[in-house]
């Protein structure tokens, strides 16, 4: 992954839109890493006709930001372009534009003269009034659920795959430590030209394929919840069942999508997560609203966090010895009713830590040693 800040960027970028019966919320954070590499688009009513289509994608870069940010604005454009897509041949067009889009980039003055190395991962969902078609390649995930449960979700392509596995060792590659060739963790992704250079075979019969991985399915609006599209940096440390359990609980306090997606990224920091973190949400019409109840319980999960937070306090001796990470060590052992499903304690650490300068307001420089400690 490359060297590491000495503390996490948690400056958020967020937005939040609606339409086609469809509501979503980003949110993207630079994390531990050097630079922020992520990049994605929302857009609801398409052009072209196709005003109650949407379409929302997250990319992931790596040894640069060039390929995700081109990707991010030019995708689109050039599955739309095609003949198949236009002849309204959804599945064809997206795996044609995606080829087209990374032969294109190829020309790019950066990359044809070498200075570019970068790659990225995409995933993609395009929301039609009756199908949903996702597409992916590389280690981005996307997960539909039901009933907080996830009913889909992509395959990751990572170099250890059997097919994918073959088709690098085809091209003359080899797979060690999960990596192609040693070096890239994804087996299929966009840009990442020194890994495409066999002329004597196709664009997806090279060590690392731009080919995209397409899924159709149907709508069902009286159980689809949400969508999510996210890059490894969430799914690193949430597994699907996780995400959609925590996503599902906070959707009952809550409709307020941006703030949701913040509540998903602060998580998985908390859970360790060392990457970029990038995440689009869409929800459905039978997405969960806010209830009453589920808010109750929240409030009495706080204030029996804080409760103890204070309990602890009062119990130590030298106050000035006690800092943020010996309270969270000792939080760690405490059973509290309804935490966050998929989310646990680490889903509370901003609320422990805004209590935490409230009662040590001169410990509070400590609060940042949270950011080390493994997930709680």
């Amino acid at each position: 992954m490359g060297a590491l800040l000495d503390t996490p960027k948690t400056d958020k970028y967020n937005e939040h839109g609606a339409g086609n019966g469809l509501r979503y919320g980003v949110a993207s954070m630079q994390g531990w890493r050097m630079e922020m590499e992520d990049a994605h688009r929302a857009i609801t009513g398409l052009k072209g006709g196709l005003e109650d289509w949407s379409y929302f994608a997250v990319f992931d870069g790596h040894a640069g930001a060039l390929v995700s940010a081109h990707s991010a604005e030019h995708l689109l454009e050039c599955i739309m372009q095609t003949e198949e897509f236009k002849a309204e041949d959804v599945t064809k067009g997206i795996h044609s534009g995606f080829l087209r889009l990374d032969d294109e980039m190829r020309e790019l003055p950066e990359m044809s003269s070498g200075t570019e190395k970068s790659g990225s991962t995409a995933v993609c969902a395009f929301i039609s009034p009756r199908n949903i078609y996702i597409a992916n390649c590389g280690d981005s995930r996307a997960v539909l659920c039901r009933a907080g449960d996830p009913v889909f979700s992509t395959r990751d392509h990572k170099p250890v795959l059997p097919a994918e596995k073959e088709r690098i060792q085809n091209a003359g590659g080899s797979v060690m430590i999960q990596r192609v060739n040693g070096a890239l963790a994804v087996s299929r992704a966009l840009g990442d030209y020194e890994y495409k250079n066999l002329k004597d075979r196709g664009p997806c019969e090279q060590l690392v394929s731009p080919e995209p991985e397409i899924f159709v399915r149907d709508r069902d609006d009286e159980n689809d919840e949400f969508l999510v599209l996210a890059c490894d940096g969430i799914w690193d440390v949430m597994n699907n069942e996780d995400l959609c359990n925590f996503i599902h609980s906070r959707l009952l306090l809550t409709d307020d999508l941006e703030a949701v997606t913040n509540q998903v990224i602060d998580t998985c920091l908390y859970k360790g997560s060392r990457d970029n973190m990038s995440i689009v949400l869409v929800t459905f019409p039978a997405a969960p609203k806010p209830n009453p109840e589920a808010q109750k319980k929240e409030a009495e999960l706080e204030m029996a966090i804080e409760r103890r937070i204070k309990e602890i306090v009062a119990e130590q001796e030298d106050k000035n010895e006690f800092d943020f990470l010996k309270l969270l060590q000792l939080l760690v052992d405490q059973e509290f009713p309804n935490l966050p499903p998929g989310g646990g304690l680490s889903a509370k650490q901003p609320f422990i830590e805004q209590v935490f300068r409230e009662v040590c307001p001169s410990r509070a420089d400590s609060v940042s040693l949270g950011y080390d400690f493994p997930s709680i």
